[in-house]
């Protein structure tokens, strides 16, 4: 068990930090309820917001039922757009560079290929390098494998610590003549490690490349300035911390400068030159829509613009002091349940994320070879972590929707989980064979 007077001390600071949120209010906004006691998971799926059966319902009676396809030339036209500059702007990129649609690893194919295939790489000979590291996503990485192959490039990967990730010495001493393309995540999935967006983008532009940002696990937690840091290209899911829902669609950021330039590889008729004039070829648009290829999933954004809306009134600065503030305290809480020797232990737990400062997103990852069968048994008494192999368990922390209360709730379960299962492996190793 826990010790009752560990236990109380961070309780007690849990509640005084939810007394003093700012943000306090807005968790009463999502859904809650089920057997779920403790949600650390944002980072994967956030919580639907409690409005939500009235959004689908006005907009299955009225923009779906009544208008019926007259909503097409009244508003789903410009929806991938309208809503695509509302995260633009979440993100620090002015209107008419992010466009919503498709998946994260259809745009992540998209936007490599058109990277790779830019008219001045495929005229300089020497550029038929990508760069990514070991430990990025493995759509990321497939991604990048497959287009290595089938435009005949080579892959330079950089090799990082699961714990920490990538630095920006190390883009330095990676990137050369012979890069094209270097694609990282702003985030580390693993880790959590926040990369030095500015200066890498930076590094890369000295040496000739374009840059790639993959935003999943930063979009609508953390403050980017994608205008500023003069950043390429962009790709980020919507279903994490900015709450659309399982498979909800990604989006896509083209800088200006590069939209007339670049050519993406999937040539559908909503990214023609002119959508209903059914001609036998394929004439680009002159703009963002030529990244765009099919038709828009507008009834899968509907729960994204209620979360993008909610961001909008709360503010970016706001939503990331209360980020840190919950890393922070999830930190505390962690070596007081979780972390460190402990009488009849085996192996110690080991948080396998950044220290608190300027390297750290919005989730923590702690380490331990029991953490698979620990992690079920959690999920089974409503405390929602989620496991990494091949050890890691994630504690995902999404301000708008998560109290400092479930935080300390889950931490001190995963303690008490953890310490059962180191018991049971204790009594394992003593017992006699035979």
């Amino acid at each position: 068990m826990t010790d009752p007077a560990a236990r109380a001390d961070t309780a007690a600071l849990a509640a005084a930090l939810d007394a003093r949120d700012p943000l306090a209010a807005h968790t009463s906004a999502f859904v809650r309820g089920g057997d779920v006691v403790s949600y650390l998971d944002g980072n994967s799926l956030g919580r639907p917001l409690a409005d939500l059966p009235e959004r689908f319902a006005g907009f299955v009676g009225e923009d779906w039922g009544s208008r019926l396809i007259r909503s097409w030339d009244e508003q789903w036209m410009r929806r991938p757009y309208d809503l695509g500059d509302r995260i633009g702007a979440l993100v620090g990129a002015a209107a008419g560079q992010c466009f919503v649609g498709d998946s994260t690893t259809v745009l992540l194919y998209k936007l490599v290929r058109a990277a790779v295939d830019a008219p001045w790489m495929r005229a300089d000979e020497r550029r038929r390098e990508i760069v990514i590291d070991d430990d990025n996503f493995p759509t990321d990485r497939f991604i990048v494998e497959g287009i290595a192959a089938e435009r005949g490039m080579t892959i330079r990967w950089i090799e990082t610590d699961p714990a920490g990730g990538v630095t920006l010495d190390q883009v330095r001493e990676a990137v050369g003549e012979r890069t094209a393309l270097v694609l990282l995540s702003h985030v580390a999935y693993r880790s959590g490690f926040l990369a030095d967006l500015a200066g890498i983008t930076a590094a890369a532009h000295e040496a000739g490349a374009l840059v790639l940002w993959d935003l999943c696990h930063s979009a609508g937690v953390i403050p980017t300035e994608l205008d500023a840091c003069g950043v390429d290209l962009a790709v980020g899911c919507t279903y994490k911390y900015l709450n659309g829902g399982p498979g909800s669609p990604a989006f896509g950021y083209v800088a200006e400068r590069l939209q007339g330039e670049l050519a993406q590889p999937i040539q559908g008729w909503m990214g023609a030159a002119d959508v209903f004039g059914m001609e036998r070829s394929y004439r680009a648009a002159p703009d963002l829509r030529r990244f765009v290829s099919g038709t828009p999933p507008v009834l899968a954004t509907v729960a994204l613009e209620a979360m993008v809306e909610l961001i909008e009134r709360v503010g970016m600065p706001a939503v990331r002091a209360k980020s840190v503030a919950l890393t922070d305290f999830a930190e505390a809480a962690l070596q007081q349940h979780v972390l460190g020797e402990r009488p009849g232990a085996d192996t110690p737990a080991v948080l396998a994320s950044p220290p608190a400062g300027p390297h750290r997103g919005s989730h923590l990852t702690v380490t331990h070879p029991s953490f698979a069968a620990v992690n079920a048994r959690l999920w089974q008494r409503g405390v929602i972590p989620d496991f990494r192999a091949p050890d890691g368990i994630r504690i995902g922390l999404s301000p708008l929707s998560t109290t400092f209360a479930e935080v300390e709730l889950g931490i001190a379960a995963l303690g008490h989980e953890l310490r059962q299962a180191q018991r049971v492996a204790t009594r394992s190793e003593a017992r006699p064979a035979g």
